[in-house]
């Protein structure tokens, strides 16, 4: 690994200490109880997120607007799965340590290291690299951390399905339950080794209503726009690929368009991007492998911002 120096703590946004109930957050943003009956968990056999009793429980328990991020900001090793579960569950540990944290996020792919972008594996052996969540160990392992926690983490990997092979981001809840599976929808070049994606959907949780996407698929601004139509006050983006200036432009401009909170989380930055296009956070130091970042979600209550509200989508039409 490049460093083995851990970041105990960036508190960026103090907590405003204001309260929302659910009843309260709906009534504030009626995109998202447009958006309410429709949010659901992707793969077959999995509890739909917002239903069920984790779902019952998060709706039950809202009453904060204030969550502390957790980003992990490790290279992992290429396809040695071992090697980047011991790290990770290292670098969550040392999480552990700083408070309780309420979402953690991983980088795109940590779990085999982004294998695909070597030479050397193609479309007929990444399966060599990828997991059925279900019954993996490693995942078993997270979800113990998660539930131990009480906090949701967004964990990155290759899974295997009946369906494809996916490049994939497990939506893990508080109690450590597998709650849905974000698969990556724009592949390019070396993503080809994948299938695409099949769905877009936002997720209910005791703070709201978040959304999940992966790397390229913030370069398409349609991708952030429908989860925030669907009522999602922050996207979580596990991501690898690019970083650096352009990107940083165009997260603060996706999430000022659309008035949420982005959190890129890649290996060599933890950024976060706030509604009015500011920097909540961004972290290139080499020597630190996390970052943990207070966000008030208060502020991207949907009827605050201008853009989603006054949408003309009568005239939106090619």
């Amino acid at each position: 690994m490049r460093n083995s120096k851990f970041m105990r703590s960036t508190d960026i946004r103090p907590d405003s200490g204001k309260v929302f109930s659910r009843r309260r957050f709906l009534e504030r943003a009626p995109l998202a109880a447009l958006a309410a009956g429709s949010l659901a968990a992707a793969g077959s056999g999995q509890e739909e997120a917002g239903t069920g009793r984790a779902g019952q429980d998060a709706k039950k328990d809202r009453a904060f607007s204030s969550i502390r991020v957790g980003q992990v900001k490790v290279y992992p090793k290429k396809g040695d799965l071992p090697a980047n579960h011991d790290r990770l569950m290292e670098v969550l540990a040392a999480i552990e340590e700083t408070g309780a944290v309420d979402v953690v996020i991983t980088p795109e792919g940590f779990l085999d290291g982004y294998v695909s972008t070597e030479a050397a594996v193609g479309r007929d052996n990444m399966a060599d690299y990828a997991i059925h969540p279900e019954t993996s160990d490693y995942v078993g392992a997270v979800r113990q951390w998660a539930r131990r926690n009480r906090a949701w983490l967004i964990y990155g990997c290759t899974r295997k399905a009946p369906d494809g092979l996916f490049n994939t981001a497990l939506i893990l809840d508080r109690r450590g339950g597998l709650v849905g599976t974000y698969d990556k929808l724009h592949l390019q070049r070396h993503d080809l080794k994948y299938d695409p994606g099949r769905h877009l959907r936002a997720y209910d949780s005791d703070f709201g209503t978040f959304g999940v996407m992966i790397c390229a698929d913030r370069r398409w601004p349609e991708t952030v726009r429908t989860l925030a139509l669907q009522g999602a006050g922050v996207i979580f983006n596990p991501t690898y690929g690019m970083h650096g200036d352009l990107n940083l432009c165009m997260m603060r401009t996706r999430a000022y368009e659309n008035g949420i909170y982005i959190a890129f989380t890649h290996p060599g930055q933890s950024l976060i991007t706030g509604p009015g296009g500011n920097i909540v956070c961004n972290n290139e130091r080499d020597e630190e492998t996390f970052t943990v970042t207070q966000v008030d979600l208060s502020d991207a209550l949907a009827d605050r911002d201008g853009h989603l509200r006054d949408r003309r989508a009568d005239l939106y039409k090619l």
